[in-house]
């Protein structure tokens, strides 16, 4: 890899203009071919010791002698279904092949112009599910919650759905309405959900007085502007009256761990870990520490998590509870925690695999985990209905004993 930016949004799918951030290495590496899939050459380049590829051929062989239409057969699809299948029997829904069109359209949306519905997807015990719609999207606007299952996308079934595959279906032209099938797991609800694709603002961060003398801040994305921004943000607060803070990171799909790092510096000790990269294998783990000056670091806080809480919102909760005792109020976190590195194969094709998990300072996996809070809070569909947000009453009232 020449190149590396970490990043952590677990697939931001500003659908469609679906971005997937999930923690992952972005480089241009160049992996040698395997094949040239035209004449099908270097059948045994790189081929491993242990692995006896055999079966394969004699599987491609008995295709090509025996296949009724042979005629249709296209030898480039083949390979590429065969990688996707190696790929599928991984089980790990973030290691991803991208075929060259796939491939463009990954590195684009990475490159961050969106237009779509505005939420994050991703797969939870092997189904489609809901992390977050974004804040004023045509998704939330449509009524998609954290945590809705979605079991059709338009008159397609998702089971045994890739999250790419998905991607591909919920793409489409600004203005377009495209009909998801869900099912609430709070009360099993089934509902079809119509929803306008349309431009995807996110926004970043913004912060209100409650009780004069609480900043409640909301941070909505780790994206490249976050610490800029926050760092307006927080001259504000320190301008005023507040003298505790609720930081909410409900519906925080993540963004780049440098950011996470930068945000964490201002609520922690310069140089506390804030995370822990373990490569697995026997390989030497790696700790991120916060950069800053810790100004807000003696400053009596709580923070807010759910279900669409995911990746760095994760690894900044979890460093603020090892790191400071912060209490987490709301509900379980997603579980994001695993680190892909995107290179570059022949023919335009890439492929996303999982190098790495997270852990949080103490060592605790994140992935596929989530974090409990010190505090649960449910919030109910009468909540909802009026209005309530019983998450940010308690958090209130717990940052007021501080």
């Amino acid at each position: 890899m020449t190149k590396k930016t970490t990043s952590l949004f677990i697939f931001i799918l500003l659908l469609a203009g679906a971005a997937f951030y999930g923690g992952f290495y972005y480089g241009q590496s160049q992996v040698p071919a395997i094949y040239g899939v035209g004449g099908l050459g270097n059948k045994t380049l790189g081929q491993p010791d242990d692995a006896d590829f055999s079966l394969f051929w004699d599987a491609w062989k008995t295709v090509q002698e025996k296949y009724v239409d042979r005629s249709k057969l296209n030898k480039k699809e083949m390979v590429y279904g065969a990688i996707e299948g190696m790929v599928k029997s991984l089980k790990d829904p973030y290691t991803v092949f991208f075929k060259p069109v796939e491939s463009k359209q990954f590195l684009d949306d990475v490159s961050g112009s969106f237009s779509g519905i505005g939420a994050e997807i991703g797969i939870r015990k092997d189904i489609l599910t809901v992390i977050s719609p974004l804040e004023n999207s045509p998704a939330q606007q449509a009524g998609l919650r954290a945590g809705d299952r979605i079991l059709k996308i338009n008159d397609d079934v998702t089971a045994d759905m890739t999250i790419n595959q998905a991607v591909n279906l919920i793409r489409g032209p600004k203005d377009s309405v495209v009909k998801l099938t869900i099912s609430r797991p709070s009360n099993d609800e089934v509902k079809e959900i119509n929803i306008t694709r349309g431009d995807i603002k996110i926004p970043t961060i913004k912060w209100e007085l409650k009780e004069g003398k609480i900043a409640y801040i909301q941070l909505f994305n780790f994206g490249q502007t976050a610490p800029s921004e926050f760092r307006n943000k927080i001259l504000e607060v320190l301008r005023g009256s507040a003298d505790r803070i609720i930081l909410d990171l409900r519906n925080n799909p993540g963004g780049y761990l440098e950011v996470s790092q930068d945000i964490a510096g201002w609520f922690m000790e310069p140089g506390s870990v804030v995370a822990i990269e373990d490569f697995g294998n026997g390989a030497e783990d790696k700790e991120y520490r916060a950069s800053g000056n810790g100004v807000l670091k003696n400053i009596p806080m709580v923070v807010l998590i759910n279900e669409g809480s995911a990746s760095a919102s994760e690894i900044l909760a979890g460093a603020l509870r090892d790191n400071r005792k912060v209490k987490l109020i709301g509900a379980k976190s997603f579980g994001k925690g695993s680190v892909q590195e995107l290179s570059n194969l022949r023919e335009g094709t890439s492929l996303k695999v999982t190098i790495a998990k997270w852990l949080t300072p103490s060592g605790k996996s994140i992935n596929g985990e989530g974090l409990e809070p010190d505090i649960k809070v449910e919030i109910t569909k009468e909540d909802i209905e009026g209005e309530k947000d019983p998450q940010l009453e308690r958090s209130v009232q717990e940052v007021l004993k501080l």
